[in-house]
């Protein structure tokens, strides 16, 4: 009988050790690794954990749950497992860890076929992707995790440029010749395609102001653009004559006033640069050969100024 108590009294005294043991063990995962753990039971998990590499078997991780139920259930989610993770970081991960963000930049100046093509291309995100009406995304990043539909980061994102938009043209300048934020948000969307520098979005904005306050056609290149590729925003060759001529209600070259949309989404800054145009009187700008624009409020220095960027431009002489 005393041998027997001994024999307990051992086990007993050693089985904290052997559960210490049990769930501080290193397990085989090699590096660090994010792993989407479905849902299910938690044999489930520690079979699908297993197969991951993660576990080395099932069995003693459905031993280590159970034994710390009390800390919590085990969720599925995609997470970040350490490398050599023991079973208790894999089942704090599990109950505690947040899962992984994956990130997905929408730059600015897409047009709503790019945004479908670039959210379609997102593989950690799922279903098809709905077409967004046009400019009705905000870009910028957008975190979000594995399994996220894509109707839904759209929808975030469609929801930030309402919410950017109102705050925009609450806050607009007084006087301007823009009565509704569907029409900044349109003229913000031609100033987005015009110029990549952000020093200059203001005065690119100033000009079409200016233009419209006296009724002359905005004659933005990129609205012709938009209406000869059938609305997705670029061409493999330059603007023809044909295009200029095109009957089209985004052709602002014989349409009068702003195009009936917007033709791309533009951005924060875009937006604000609209509604705060730069103090000008110019009524022209060309490109200057460097990424840039050169000025004009007369018609007359407006041609000295296209004269001198096709000279730039021009194909050198045989001679040369």
């Amino acid at each position: 009988m005393l041998a027997v108590v001994l024999v307990l009294g051992m086990a007993a005294a050693a089985a904290p050790f052997g559960v210490r043991w049990l769930l501080d063990r290193p397990g085989p995962l090699p590096d660090s690794r994010d792993i989407v753990v479905p849902r299910g039971s938690t044999a489930q998990l520690g079979a699908a954990l297993t197969e991951a590499g993660v576990l080395t078997r099932p069995l003693p991780f459905e031993l280590a749950a159970w034994l710390t139920w009390r800390d919590g259930p085990l969720r599925a989610a995609e997470f970040a497992f350490p490398a050599h993770a023991s079973l208790r970081t894999v089942l704090a991960v599990l109950r505690t860890g947040k899962p992984v963000q994956h990130m997905l930049t929408i730059p600015e100046g897409l047009t709503s076929k790019q945004i479908v093509a670039l959210v379609d291309r997102a593989e950690a995100l799922t279903g098809t992707t709905p077409v967004p009406p046009e400019g009705s995304v905000l870009p910028q990043t957008y975190a979000y995790e594995y399994g996220t539909s894509r109707a839904a980061l759209l929808a975030r994102a469609q929801a930030a440029m309402t919410r950017a938009l109102d705050t925009a043209w609450a806050d607009r300048a007084p006087n301007l010749p823009i009565y509704s934020p569907e029409e900044a948000l349109t003229l913000a969307s031609i100033v987005e395609r015009e110029t990549a520098k952000p020093e200059e979005r203001a005065h690119v904005a100033s000009v079409y102001i200016n233009r419209l306050r006296i009724g002359m056609k905005l004659q933005a290149d990129p609205t012709v653009v938009y209406a000869a590729s059938n609305g997705l925003g670029v061409l493999d060759r330059k603007l023809s004559r044909a295009d200029l001529e095109r009957d089209d209600p985004y052709n602002t070259y014989r349409v009068a006033g702003l195009p009936p949309g917007p033709i791309a989404a533009p951005g924060l800054a875009t937006l604000q640069a609209v509604l705060h145009p730069a103090p000008s009187d110019d009524l022209y700008f060309v490109a200057d050969g460097s990424g840039g624009h050169v000025f004009a409020k007369t018609l007359e220095a407006h041609t000295r100024n296209v004269a001198a960027w096709r000279a730039l431009n021009a194909p050198p002489h045989p001679s040369d």
